[in-house]
Parts: structure tokens; C-alpha cells; sequence
């Protein structure tokens, strides 16, 4: 079993392996689903306190006394990132762990995923400007799919957003990874992909990566973009340096790839199916972490997924 789920940390969770960033120990920092947005496609569930307030979610000092631990009694990660089942950003000590870890794990890396939605403040971008790599999101650049896909705190707009991702490029001197998750029938007309693309132009990414559903997401009836039409966009942007995420499957691949997590999965749907949040609280492992090795499974064909009305529900295929 990982030492996540030996030590119960609380704070930190992995390594995952990530499809940008190789083996990947997460940081999180505010509690679950504390987020500015509840889109519909969060893999994580619903956001359970939709906010715009920033505050010292969680304590500081437990998250230096994880992060020592973990260090003092495992190999070093590829990357440290903050990211986890809410908007990392809201914490207002943010600059204060990357200060620790920076000087503290000077040898690792440390990526910031964020949505984005909070970079319009300037002490947001001053607090995160110690990150090596900075991976916001765009889905929509138009008002109608920004509500129905972001589903936004009341206070955050649109026009916001985009000028923070701007403000941001202007004060960030490493590389910045724009991730926009295509839904069919909510972004992917040539209007909002327009939009997008002017959009695009004005933040002034290093990257942009393309994404689309992976995991089920909050609303049901929800579409993924085949690999065919990912192209299409690229192609019609016309833009250098756009790119597809790498496909599920290559996850299983990886050589850091932990088979006890994956057995921990299979062992505990083999006895009954389970919902995602069923084998969080089972196994004691982060939704992320679960996710990431439950995509690789089906991918695999050892598990598949069953609708029903309290959710979707993971079972070992016979």
C-alpha cells in the first residue's frame, strides 16, 4: 500500500502519475471541493463550498511537517504540485509552502494547477510567482459556456478571468501550460472556438494543451472530443505549440506505475462495485490518486463503470 494511504497524510497525496508531469506528489490546500468554480466536467465531484474568499484553509505548519516526512522516507517526485479536489489559489498562505518548498526541495520542480479564476488579483500573482511551471485553464471565452460549463462564483466574471490569465503572462517569466477542456456542444463551435482562439493570443501561453472528458463528471450525459476532432481545432487555430494530453493509457505504462494501488482498487470492487466516492472513504487514498489509476484500469479492460441512480458505479469485468 502507497505511503499515502500507510501515513494518512492529509495534506499531500501521490505520487501520481500524471499525464504532463511524469510522477507527481499533489499539495492540497483547501479542503475538498472548496472551489471558485463547480464545473461540470470536475472529475472530483461537485464543489461542495463554491467561494471567492481567500483564507488559511488549512494549517500551514502540518503541511511542512507531511511534506519533511514524506521526504525523509521516499525517493524525490518528479514534480511537486499544487492541485488537489478544490482551487488551490483561494489559500492565502500559498506563498508561504512554496517558500518552504522551494528552499526546503530545491531539486524538485513545483507546478501550480489552477483554474485561473483568481489571477485578476495582484497579490494572487505576487503569491505564486516562485512556481516553475504554471498550468491555468480556459474552457470558454464567450459569457453563455463560461456559466454552463464553469458554473463560476457570482463574483467572478468573464472578463476578469481573461485579464488575469493577461496580467499574469506579464509578470510570469517561466513557462505557462493553457489547458482548454472541450466538451461537445458546449465550446466547440466555431464561435466560441473563435472566441478562444483571440483569446489565446492575448495570455500568450508556452503551451497550449487540449483536454477533454476522461472521467465521469458532474452532470450525466456528458460527451468526450475524439481524437479527430481535437485535431480539427488545432488545425483550424491555425496556432504554434497546441497540443492533445496524452490519452489514458499511457499512464500504464509508466515504469514508476504503483500496482499497490491498482491491486487496492481491484481487491475492494471485486468484493462489490463501488462509486468513486465509496473507494475514498474505503481505501483512504485521494480522489486524484484514484482516478488517475481507475482511468488506466478501464483503459486496460480489468474494470468497467455501470450508471445507476446514486452514481456511477466501478466493477471488475468478469
Amino acid at each position: 500500500m502507497t505511503d499515502e494511504v500507510n501515513k494518512g497524510y492529509r495534506h499531500i497525496f501521490g505520487p501520481v502519475p500524471s499525464r504532463r508531469l511524469g510522477m507527481s506528489l499533489g499539495i492540497e490546500l483547501v479542503p475538498h471541493k472548496t472551489c471558485t468554480f463547480n464545473c461540470i466536467y470536475c472529475e472530483c465531484g461537485r464543489t461542495t463550498l463554491l467561494t471567492a474568499d481567500r483564507s488559511e484553509y488549512v494549517d500551514f505548519r502540518t503541511v511542512q511537517q507531511e511534506l519533511t516526512d514524506y521526504f525523509r522516507n521516499n525517493p524525490a517526485p518528479d514534480y511537486l504540485t499544487f492541485s488537489g479536489a478544490g482551487e488551490p489559489t483561494l489559500n492565502s498562505c500559498i506563498v508561504d509552502v512554496m517558500a518552504f518548498v522551494k528552499k526546503q526541495f530545491p531539486g524538485v520542480p513545483v507546478a501550480l494547477l489552477t483554474n485561473g479564476s483568481l489571477l485578476f488579483r495582484e497579490d494572487v500573482r505576487k503569491d505564486i510567482l516562485d512556481a516553475d511551471l504554471l498550468m491555468p485553464s480556459l474552457d470558454a471565452a464567450m459569457r453563455d459556456p463560461y456559466i454552463r460549463v464553469n458554473r463560476p462564483h457570482k463574483d467572478l466574471s468573464l472578463e476578469q478571468y481573461i485579464h488575469g490569465l493577461v496580467e499574469m503572462r506579464k509578470v510570469f517569466s517561466r513557462e505557462i501550460w493553457l489547458e482548454v477542456f472541450i466538451l461537445p456542444g458546449y465550446n466547440d463551435d466555431r464561435e466560441n472556438l473563435d472566441a478562444l482562439k483571440t483569446a489565446i493570443l492575448r495570455i500568450k501561453p508556452d503551451r497550449v494543451q487540449l483536454n477533454t472528458l476522461d472521467r465521469p463528471g458532474t452532470v450525466r450525459g456528458l460527451k468526450s472530443a475524439g481524437k479527430e476532432q481535437l485535431q480539427s481545432i488545432i488545425d483550424y487555430w491555425g496556432l504554434q505549440h497546441v497540443e492533445t494530453i496524452a490519452a489514458p493509457g499511457t499512464r500504464s505504462g509508466m515504469e514508476s506505475y504503483k500496482g499497490d494501488i491498482e491491486q487496492l482498487i481491484y481487491n475492494t470492487i471485486s468484493r462489490r462495485p463501488c462509486t468513486l466516492d465509496d473507494l475514498v472513504s474505503i481505501t483512504g487514498a485521494h480522489i486524484k490518486v484514484l482516478n488517475k489509476y481507475l482511468g488506466a484500469m478501464e483503459e486496460n479492460g480489468r474494470i468497467g463503470i455501470r450508471r445507476q441512480d446514486r452514481g456511477d458505479f466501478y466493477y471488475v469485468r468478469p
